[in-house]
């Protein structure tokens, strides 16, 4: 379905939604040698959340690339009465399906300390773009890895563009800009005024990175890829000279589905769907992954 309208990509994945609500994978359209996986695991058709979900909300971001058949949708569903964020990928070829990917947030085993399972919607992720605000596809991809090259290993060195009033949000509780005392003490803080304190050197490597689709229309760059925390860094020195105790001392890494809206050349708007997953976990995606160093 390369080269398919918007419409018939948000069609194709509100019938997948409805089958993941109905347990019933067999409702989809598979193509041959489809692919599953949630939560950066492999597994069969019908698996995992396809014999849990017990109800889909009505929350949803959309996007949808038509160049290559990449639709997307971040939601909530139920599972026995628990609610979790989602961020669901497919890839789509002459109408079936030939990817899905699914990133599940469930509050109960998300390994966060904040999780928001009822966000509300985000009015600067909806609507189209004027064609003056839009920027090219390539440049597009720059900035969202300009980002997470920015994250690793965080020493104060911007390598991307915000503007000045950039919220990012991530497993529905927003990061930036957020005085709430029970998140991390950069909160309160915009998105590059964080990263230029090198607050995030505790991120050790953002790998696996993916940029499946691109929304040019919406200015939206969906990003796919593994966040790796060895543990090893217990307090360090911000670029302001503060001494401050690292956010995350153990090993774990995160598998993550995460959107970019760039407006003017700018990243304006981030939301993350992440999971906790086995430290240093291989992505069932990433054809090269970055190379780790000590």
């Amino acid at each position: 379905m390369t080269g398919s309208s918007r419409d018939d990509l948000y069609a194709v994945i509100d019938r997948h939604v409805a089958a993941l609500a109905a347990n019933d994978a067999g409702q989809v359209n598979w193509a041959g040698g489809a692919r599953y996986s949630e939560n950066g695991v492999s597994m069969p058709f019908g698996d995992g959340a396809w014999g849990t979900v017990t109800a889909v909300g009505d929350y949803r971001i959309d996007l949808a690339d038509t160049k290559t058949g990449q639709v997307c949708r971040f939601g909530v569903f139920e599972e026995s009465g628990d609610a979790a964020l989602f961020a669901l990928r497919l890839r789509v070829t002459d109408g079936k399906i030939a990817e899905s990917e699914l990133v599940a947030a469930r509050p109960i085993d998300s390994g966060t300390p904040f999780l928001d399972a009822d966000p509300a919607p985000r009015a600067e992720l909806e609507g189209m773009l004027d064609p003056g605000e839009r920027t090219p596809r390539a440049r597009m991809i720059e900035l969202a890895d300009g980002y997470f090259s920015t994250m690793e290993r965080n020493d104060g060195t911007i390598r991307t563009v915000f503007t000045p009033d950039c919220n990012r949000r991530e497993n529905g509780t927003q990061s930036t800009n957020n005085p709430q005392p029970n998140l991390s003490p950069v909160a309160g803080l915009g998105c590059e005024e964080q990263f230029a304190l090198g607050y995030f050197r505790f991120d050790n490597w953002v790998r696996a990175r993916r940029y499946p689709l691109v929304d040019e229309e919406r200015g939206i760059v969906l990003a796919g890829g593994t966040i790796d925390h060895s543990g090893h860094l217990k307090r360090y020195t911000l670029t302001d000279g503060e001494e401050v105790d690292a956010f995350f001392r153990r090993p774990h890494s995160l598998s993550f589905l995460e959107l970019f809206r760039i407006r003017n050349g700018a990243i304006q708007a981030i939301e993350a769907v992440f999971h906790f997953v086995p430290y240093r976990m291989p992505s069932p995606w990433a054809a090269d992954e970055h190379v780790m160093q000590p």
